[in-house]
């Protein structure tokens, strides 16, 4: 990255904000560019600010992360979303997606780990932590029936060969540099193809492309 990524920490604990400060403000592309303790604060500093990624929580007063991250999505010109959190149930990891994150960590997730997510977000990389996956994954499994089994695999079969290849590899997880590795192809030519799939899968995230493919039972075929 040629700049630095400029992040709002939103999180009712002090302590939480405290670390994340120090973790990220030791990193030359990171920059904190400010804290907020509720949802509504969060709001506001964003709008001000104008930060590009936001790392929110969710269980705040005044208003909730999830709340807080559909009003940030409804804006002009609005910032990545990390929702980070210390609860995994799958109302969580839904209830993120559908308020429109960008991502899913939670709270012990390795300073590491959170770090490449923000730039990957920043990026433009949707990511949820593999125990938010494996959540979501073993939900869908649970509730498709055989009526949405056939619906995803009816939008499947409008892809090319190449175009379910990249389907198939979001839907194993890998991101856009592990799918050039694996396909032989540029990191430029698989974010082309994974904007396509957005189109005529109708989806809006990497994460509802895993979904089509987990439920058409697609990689299970492979």
């Amino acid at each position: 990255m040629t700049s630095s990524v400029r992040v709002l920490i939103v999180d009712d604990d002090p302590l939480v904000r405290s670390a994340l400060g120090l973790m990220l403000g030791g990193q030359a592309d990171v920059e904190v560019v400010g804290e907020a303790a509720d949802g509504r604060a969060g709001v506001a500093l964003a709008r001000d600010l104008a930060p590009d990624v936001v790392l929110m929580d969710i269980r705040m007063p005044r208003l909730n992360g999830l709340d807080a991250t559909q009003v940030l999505r409804d804006e002009p010109q609005p910032p990545r979303v990390i929702v980070l959190t210390t609860f995994d149930a799958d109302e969580h990891v839904l209830g993120a997606l559908a308020a429109g994150a960008d991502g899913f960590l939670l709270k012990d997730t390795p300073p590491a780990q959170i770090l490449d997510a923000i730039r990957k977000v920043a990026s433009g990389e949707p990511i949820l932590s593999p125990s938010a996956t494996r959540t979501l994954i073993d939900r869908v499994r649970t509730e498709s029936g055989d009526g949405r089994a056939a619906e995803a695999e009816r939008r499947l079969a409008v892809l090319t060969d190449r175009e379910r290849e990249v389907a198939l590899a979001v839907g194993g997880g890998l991101s856009n540099a592990e799918i050039a590795a694996s396909l032989h192809l540029s990191v430029p030519t698989v974010k082309a193809h994974v904007s396509r799939l957005f189109e005529k899968l109708g989806t809006t995230n990497r994460v509802q492309i895993a979904i089509c493919v987990h439920e058409a039972g697609a990689l299970d075929a492979e």
